[in-house]
């Protein structure tokens, strides 16, 4: 693709003057309207050292107005980045709906570079450019423009340019010895960069090569097609609004499952004296593999879902009783802010992915997406259809980066529930824990239960397995959960 590629291509200062100014009134008008419809916009600048991304980033957000949009410089991951998952760093990073970022390099840099220091075998790259795929796709279904460009120049014309910085005191600086490298290597890193675009040029997420030997031709090519992408957007959106919209609250399609939830037998239990025996025993084993996986640097995922009064919150205290308070976190996962919903419905979580060596502990999880989202009708029916493939494909990346990812579903009857909705009405120090909301989730405890059964059905993996904690006893519920976390940490560690 690259070697086909004209170098050549130039504009005269006239013809540039004459097309900048019409395209710089079309993208501020763009801009607003993008933010008028709630569109989120995320551009991105790969290309060879040298070829010109700073200055057309700088040109590119003058017509701009500046408080929509972010400008991140990704060069070298920080320690703190490096000790999450390859993607954190860039999801966190995502445009809230309305806004526009812009990378000046991007997830594909780290891939590069390791490529070319001969770090990563081209198995590990092929996972990657996988990940990267899924994470595209993720922002591009929830309507992120995504909009590539690789800015290609010549090895001589990179050669000239590198020449010239070195030349003057105040740029010579921005030309290290990886610069030159790269020049040198030309050949060899174009069929890296080959690898990459072709690996990952997809309809929802395509990259542009810009012939960028000439600032002026790159610079209109680039905000040309920045506006034909936006405009793209507004006119996809205007045709599918009102579909969609019909959508929201619409008739659930299901699939004919045998319930996993009716199969659990709730009643086991366990003797006051066995619980506090081996109570003891497995919070020392919790609080000795907390050590562990600090020194191993190994990420730790705990998720609690079930239903209401199922127990979680003293679950969880009996799981954090010995542990070091350093060491781990415990999330508890309320509706979303304004600031969440503004983003990918997956973007909040990932905010609180714990780093290598640490514990995060959710109360609640994503997985609210295809309970309670989809009971109340928050989103559409596409919308969380989608989310179980989103969600096997994070908790993925999740188990490749090293982590080890628990699930716990808290399973108590309905009898049982009805018991404890009223022990908390009548005791004045847990009045606070049941709500109205609870007792309208418990009318729909049939819709809930069929919800819950198709989640563990479509979402419980080997690499992040449910485990159903039986939980009328809430004694033998904790003993469970002690022993699950326990083993699968071992396990891992192993």
């Amino acid at each position: 693709m690259l070697e086909k590629v004209d170098l050549k291509k130039a504009l005269t200062k006239e013809a540039y003057k004459i097309e900048m100014e019409e395209l710089e009134t079309r993208l501020g008008e763009l801009q607003r309207k993008a933010k008028d419809l709630k569109i989120p916009i995320m551009i991105l600048f790969e290309g060879w050292g040298a070829a010109g991304k700073g200055t057309l980033i700088n040109r590119l957000i003058l017509p701009l107005d500046p408080r929509g949009v972010n400008v991140y410089t990704m060069n070298k991951l920080t320690e703190d980045e490096r000790m999450r998952p390859f993607l954190w760093t860039f999801w966190t990073k995502t445009p809230s709906k309305g806004r526009m970022t812009i990378l000046d390099k991007s997830w594909y840099r780290t891939i590069l570079s390791q490529r070319v220091n001969q770090r990563l075998k081209k198995t590990e790259q092929g996972d990657m450019f996988e990940d990267i795929n899924a994470f595209e796709k993720q922002l591009a279904d929830d309507e992120v423009v995504i909009i590539k460009f690789f800015l290609h120049i010549s090895k001589e014309e990179q050669k000239s340019r590198f020449r010239e910085l070195e030349k003057n005191p105040v740029t010579a600086w921005r030309v290290n010895k990886e610069d030159w490298l790269q020049n040198e290597r030309y050949e060899k890193y174009t069929q890296y960069i080959e690898e990459m675009i072709q690996s990952t040029h997809t309809e929802y997420a395509p990259w542009s090569v810009v012939e960028a030997n000439d600032w002026r031709y790159a610079s209109i090519k680039v905000m040309k097609t920045i506006i034909h992408s936006i405009e793209n957007k507004i006119t996809q959106l205007q045709m599918n609004q009102e579909a969609k919209y019909h959508q929201i609250g619409s008739k659930q399609q299901q699939i004919p499952l045998v319930s996993i939830l009716k199969s659990i037998d709730v009643s086991k239990d366990i003797s006051k004296e066995e619980y506090k025996k081996r109570l003891d025993v497995l919070q020392e084993q919790v609080r000795q593999l907390e050590h562990e996986i600090y020194v191993k640097r190994l990420p730790v995922v705990i998720l609690y879902e079930g239903w209401d009064a199922a127990g979680k919150g003293g679950n969880i205290k009996r799981l954090t009783e010995k542990m070091d308070p350093r060491g781990y976190e415990v999330i508890p996962i309320a509706a979303p802010t304004e600031l969440e919903k503004s983003h990918h419905y997956l973007w909040r979580f990932w905010n609180k992915m714990p780093k290598d060596g640490h514990i995060a502990i959710f109360d609640r999880s994503w997985y609210g997406r295809v309970m309670v989202e989809r009971i109340e009708g928050f989103c559409s029916t596409e919308e969380w259809q989608r989310a179980y493939k989103e969600i096997n494909t994070m908790e993925k990346h999740l188990y490749n980066h090293g982590a080890v990812v628990i699930k716990l579903w808290l399973h108590i009857d309905k009898e049982e529930q009805l018991q404890r909705f009223e022990a908390r009405q009548q005791d004045l120090m847990k009045q606070w824990k049941i709500t109205e909301e609870d007792w309208r989730n418990r009318e729909k405890w049939d819709a809930y239960e069929q919800a819950v059964d198709e989640m563990l059905f479509r979402t419980s993996t080997d690499y992040a397995p449910w485990t159903i904690i039986e939980s009328n006893s809430k004694p033998f519920a904790r003993i469970k959960v002690l022993e699950k976390v326990v083993e699968m940490i071992g396990k891992r560690l192993k």
